[in-house]
């Protein structure tokens, strides 16, 4: 059993609150792939974009057509650093070139092997594809939390694998108790 610092929220949900002025964060729910006295590394798993797996196939296989499925499989914005690298949260099992054993059940892997096999039907059932991630410097991501930029809510693989992206945030803030539409911007102004 390692020692974690409480403070640290590696494996844990970040809930924007309402009043969050940073388009790239307002309204989002953030998983939280390291957090260490370094800085922290997540990405954000309710916005989806315009582009699709087929998409990203068309590139990276440019000579073999998309199987249709693909073009239901969403690709998430992840966040606004390095936004031409992929990442794929899934269930532990299936092991790619990069996959590195996240706690309970999940996995990251970050190389293109995973979104051949998903196309090819032999990759993880259930997966989150973004591009991008969402990068902390050493003390922001406490900093932030401090002024109440964010809420904390404990992992929970049904609001990434089993809810639809648009539900998520109300998932998680339903998880800790809270109604987010009740939580305004206007705090404390009558």
């Amino acid at each position: 059993m390692k020692n974690v610092s409480p403070s640290y929220l590696k494996h844990q949900f970040l809930i924007a609150m309402p009043h969050m002025a940073d388009p790239n964060f307002a309204h989002t729910l953030t998983y939280i792939v390291e957090h260490t006295a370094n800085g922290a590394m997540g990405l954000v798993v309710n916005r989806p974009q315009e582009l699709n797996l087929a998409d990203i196939l068309e590139q990276l296989r440019p000579d073999i057509e998309p199987p249709a499925l693909c073009q239901h499989v969403p690709i998430f914005i992840g966040g606004p650093v390095q936004t031409d690298r992929g990442f794929v949260l899934h269930p532990k099992g299936l092991s790619f070139q990069a996959t590195v054993d996240l706690e309970d059940d999940l996995s990251l892997s970050t190389t293109q092997d995973i979104l051949f096999a998903i196309a090819d039907g032999v990759g993880p059932e259930k997966s989150l594809i973004a591009l991008g991630y969402a990068g902390w410097e050493a003390g922001q991501l406490e900093a932030e939390l401090a002024q109440n930029a964010w809420l904390t809510c404990p992992f929970d693989a049904d609001i990434l694998f089993n809810t639809s992206s648009e539900h998520r945030l109300e998932a998680a803030a339903k998880h800790l108790g809270i109604n987010l539409s009740l939580l305004t911007s206007q705090a404390g102004h009558a």
